[in-house]
């Protein structure tokens, strides 16, 4: 890509002529990053510049207010010219992100044909197949020759998506085989498709979620994958550039769920400080509230705590350690779920695994933890004899506390998959507020029986 300020520099000097043939040259991705840098004036004059086709690549590329915002100075032959060329499931994926006003003056520009295809998939649930698949693939005939499809890729394949892989269909446009490109290029001109083409079919339904049908890409190394009706009829296929998006979507909602927030589609620098604030207070809330449990517990345990004073040194130590073991776990659990490698049937191998690890990891450093309170307060008279006491109960409540944790978040994601919920929901900052909880009252109830206060 050619620097962005020599671009500009070009646009400034209109020196046009030069500028359009560099601008044909680059990729539509960093021709997208070029528009999203500079002022939407220069944007929309950088846009005009473009060859059709190009120009629909990259608007699609385009994040969302700047596609808004070069639609709303663009001419009404622009407007029809770029949702034609766009693909069906980018021009989708548009009309989604719009308000509603720029979506039917958008509408009002395409062809009937082109009207009806979107608003047919419009009409799918959000995050399903069907909202993400295109409708642009090359179908063949069973008794074609491969030198006649040969023929039907030529004449239809410059409007499809993809032409890598061809649909075996019959009359009623039910699937009936796939078969590569590469296949065809390796047959005698002759053969007929239906002794060639695959027919152990790995397929997908309008209503299947997005991240299902992305577990499939991985498991199968898929190019594309069929994606068929309730009358098991062909109506599109998915393609590995949009499992990309929804993998990056997809993990990206996890990494701000696990961090007590609420999801954003929109990139950090472009969100505003407003609605970034929005995002974060709810969660930050309800866990404020919970946390007021903890308060709650040292305030019962308040004459303990003056009794001992020494009691409270060793509180964020326990807690902290609580939550790190909790977090780890929970990362490890959901991270798996995702994978598909846990499912809720685990449940007790889960657990069983966890309380193993827990333990493990609970008597080194708890050992470690007495070994540390013993030489570190044995040589101070106020505390005496209640050394060995004060070392056993922080250890002996660390223990505790680290395979809690770890049971805890272990399980917690299993169980809220298991109720339909997003496991990431369970993530680190709630698996912290209960492990917190249940190490103080351990640990005071402990102190109380050990120290006798």
């Amino acid at each position: 890509m050619k620097d962005f300020n020599e671009l500009e520099k070009m646009l400034d000097e209109k020196r046009f002529r030069l500028l359009h043939d560099e601008l044909a040259e680059e990729n539509s991705a960093d021709i997208a990053a070029l528009l999203e840098t500079v002022p939407i004036e220069k944007a929309v004059l950088l846009f005009r510049m473009l060859p059709k086709d190009l120009a629909a690549k990259a608007f699609a590329d385009l994040f969302s207010e700047v596609q808004q915002s070069l639609v709303e100075r663009l001419s009404d032959k622009e407007i029809f010219n770029v949702i034609e060329e766009l693909f069906l499931d980018d021009a989708v994926d548009f009309i989604e992100e719009m308000p509603a006003s720029i979506a039917k003056k958008v509408l009002a520009y395409a062809t009937p044909e082109t009207r009806e295809q979107i608003n047919h998939l419009l009409k799918y649930p959000e995050s399903s197949a069907g909202s993400i698949m295109t409708v642009e693939y090359v179908n063949l005939k069973r008794r074609m020759t491969v030198a006649q499809a040969f023929d039907r890729i030529r004449e239809t394949g410059l409007d499809k998506e993809t032409v890598y892989i061809c649909y075996v269909t019959d009359s009623e446009r039910r699937l009936k085989g796939v078969v590569s490109v590469k296949t065809l290029l390796l047959s005698q001109p002759e053969q007929v498709i239906n002794d060639i083409m695959e027919t152990n079919l790995i397929i997908t339904r309008t209503d299947a979620d997005q991240e299902e049908i992305a577990r499939l890409f991985e498991k199968y190394d898929l190019l594309s994958i069929p994606v068929i009706d309730s009358e098991d009829r062909l109506v599109g296929i998915i393609t590995v550039d949009d499992i990309v998006d929804v993998v990056q979507e997809e993990a990206t909602e996890d990494f701000q769920i696990m961090a007590a927030m609420t999801p954003s589609d929109k990139p950090y620098l472009k969100t505003g400080v407003a609605r970034l604030a929005t995002n974060r207070i709810v969660w930050l809330f309800v866990l404020m509230v919970a946390a007021m449990v903890t308060g709650g517990i040292l305030e019962k345990f308040e004459k303990a705590i003056r009794a001992m004073p020494i009691l409270t040194v060793f509180i964020p130590m326990l807690m902290d350690t609580g939550g790190n073991s909790g977090s780890q776990s929970s990362t490890l659990i959901i991270r798996g779920m995702a994978l598909s490698e846990i499912t809720p049937r685990d449940f007790f191998k889960v657990v069983w695994k966890e309380m193993r690890v827990g333990l493990m990891v609970g008597v080194i450093l708890s050992s470690i933890n007495f070994l540390r309170v013993w030489l570190t307060y044995t040589s101070n008279p106020e505390y005496g004899a209640e050394v060995m006491k004060i070392a056993g109960t922080v250890s002996a409540t660390l223990l505790f506390t680290v395979v809690v944790a770890n049971l805890v978040g272990g399980v917690l994601p299993i169980i809220a998959k298991k109720c339909k919920i997003d496991p990431a929901v369970m993530a680190a900052p709630l698996i912290t507020t209960i492990v917190d909880a249940l190490s103080l009252i351990v640990y005071f109830s402990l102190a109380a029986i050990l120290l006798g206060i």
